[in-house]
């Protein structure tokens, strides 16, 4: 007699959860991989931008070893074009490496610089190498960080 419909419970099924995310998940889970894109796009122009650089220090390697080559021969520091400087690539940033940029100091010494904006700001990024020191070092430095 319990078991006849009459007799049941008319109490409705328990709500079942749908399948899925809500709207709030959602907006939480967008809003961390927007906070972790920024933060990765600003390190990779960071690093881009050192990148840059490279050509800078390269370049001026090169020029300090043809001018100590040219050194030990000749027993005097010669333009770039009679040490037999050419670059390994053409450079793409740093162009101005010629020797208007260079100064012979008798013919004992040399300075050489190259020279670019790398961010387009006001700073310029100014690397020089000497005769003295054999690693091209930075005297303006145009990216922070």
């Amino acid at each position: 007699m319990l078991n006849r419909p009459e007799f049941r419970s008319h109490r409705p099924a328990p709500a079942r959860r749908a399948a899925g995310f809500t709207l709030i998940e959602l907006i939480v889970v967008v809003a961390i991989i927007g906070i972790l894109a920024s933060i990765a796009i600003s390190q990779l122009y960071g690093f881009a931008q050192k990148a840059k650089q490279s050509e800078a220090r390269e370049l001026l390697s090169t020029v300090y070893t043809a001018e100590t080559a040219y050194f030990a021969e000749k027993n005097t520091y010669g333009t770039l074009s009679d040490a037999g400087f050419t670059p390994s690539s053409t450079p793409k940033y740093y162009t101005n490496v010629g020797d208007s940029n260079f100064t012979f100091t008798g013919a004992t010494s040399f300075t050489g610089s190259c020279s670019r904006n790398i961010d387009n700001d006001v700073t310029m990024d100014i690397w020089e190498v000497t005769n003295a020191a054999r690693e091209p070092r930075v005297l303006s430095n145009d990216i922070q960080g």
